[in-house]
């Protein structure tokens, strides 16, 4: 009889903690993100501006999260024709094109044409211009996995 008492103590400590643990975990159904679904003509898009050295009519719209902190999904809009300088950034960037046509050029690397629907990896600090070749704006879906910064490189003449 005492080892099947014993036996249920082993069993019975285990479930308890288990319950503990459970019921001590913050949050509710409530407190689930909620999923987004967003297109580039979206009319509650907020568009704001790029760093002054990027191209006259350059803008950003933050898609998901918070620009000042890990994981931030932007749309990122130049005008056609518009040379996008050199910089660089401390997060890698992935990127989608969404519309235009875009030539881009990581530093010692070959130039590349990005169509609607290319996928881009941009690593790290690395250095890298652009030129939105197309008449229409290029419009480029960026996932950042730091915070959204972009620096840049000025040219000694």
């Amino acid at each position: 009889m005492k080892l099947i008492y014993k036996n249920k103590k082993l069993i019975f400590i285990p479930i308890l903690l288990l319950s503990l643990t459970v019921f001590a975990q913050k949050g509710t159904i409530d407190d689930i993100e909620n999923s987004v679904v967003k297109t580039i003509s979206d009319t509650d898009l907020q568009w704001g501006p790029c760093p002054p050295f990027m191209p006259d009519g350059c803008s950003i719209a933050v898609l998901h999260g918070n620009p000042a902190v890990n994981n931030v999904d932007v749309l990122f809009k130049v005008e056609g024709n518009s040379d996008i300088p050199n910089h660089w950034h401390n997060s890698p960037e992935r990127m989608i094109l969404l519309s235009g046509e875009l030539q881009v050029t990581y530093d010692k690397e070959t130039t590349q044409i990005m169509k609607v629907g290319s996928y881009a990896y941009g690593p790290s600090k690395k250095p890298h211009t652009a030129k939105c070749i197309s008449k229409e704006p290029c419009i480029l879906f960026i996932a950042f996995e730091n915070p959204l910064d972009a620096f840049a490189i000025k040219v000694n003449k």
